[in-house]
């Protein structure tokens, strides 16, 4: 099992994200503000359970230490997943950001309900879209303590 991130240890944080503007965001946040941890992404909710689960091509992927999930994806949309990671028993421990546009309320209800640990609506401009990147990163890498990856 490996330590669990110290806040000086880059962490793993998988993205699941369809819109690739948003991920070219994210991407740039992280590297625009020399984010050490390391980015994976995925584009659709089936993909994302697929890595998590280490299933297929994913059979050698590192658990994440933190997901930053959409709400609106193709195959399985984000409130799938959320469900899904939160009733397995070695996916529930990983923290879930839901990252998206949505501003409605019943979605943000639902994802509480579901038990995502925030929801942060996506700014529409750039500098805020990497000021909020860079405040996920900051709260999660140096205020929390995450638990060990599995």
């Amino acid at each position: 099992m490996t330590a669990p991130p110290d806040g000086k240890s880059p962490i793993e944080v998988l993205l699941v994200e369809d819109d690739p503007g948003d991920v070219l965001m994210t991407q740039e946040a992280f590297e625009e503000h020399k984010l050490r941890n390391r980015l994976t992404v995925v584009s659709d909710g089936a993909e994302a359970l697929a890595y998590l689960r280490r299933e297929g091509e994913y059979a050698d992927a590192v658990l994440p230490d933190l997901i930053l999930l959409d709400l609106n994806l193709p195959r399985r949309d984000g409130r799938e997943v959320l469900a899904e990671i939160k009733k397995d028993d070695q996916l529930c421990r990983i923290p879930v950001v839901v990252l998206t546009t949505s501003q409605a309320d019943e979605d943000i209800l639902r994802s509480y309900q579901l038990h995502a640990n925030a929801y942060v609506t996506k700014p529409v401009d750039f500098e805020r879209f990497i000021a909020v990147v860079r405040q996920i990163d900051e709260f999660f890498v140096s205020v929390v303590k995450l638990p060990p990856r599995g």
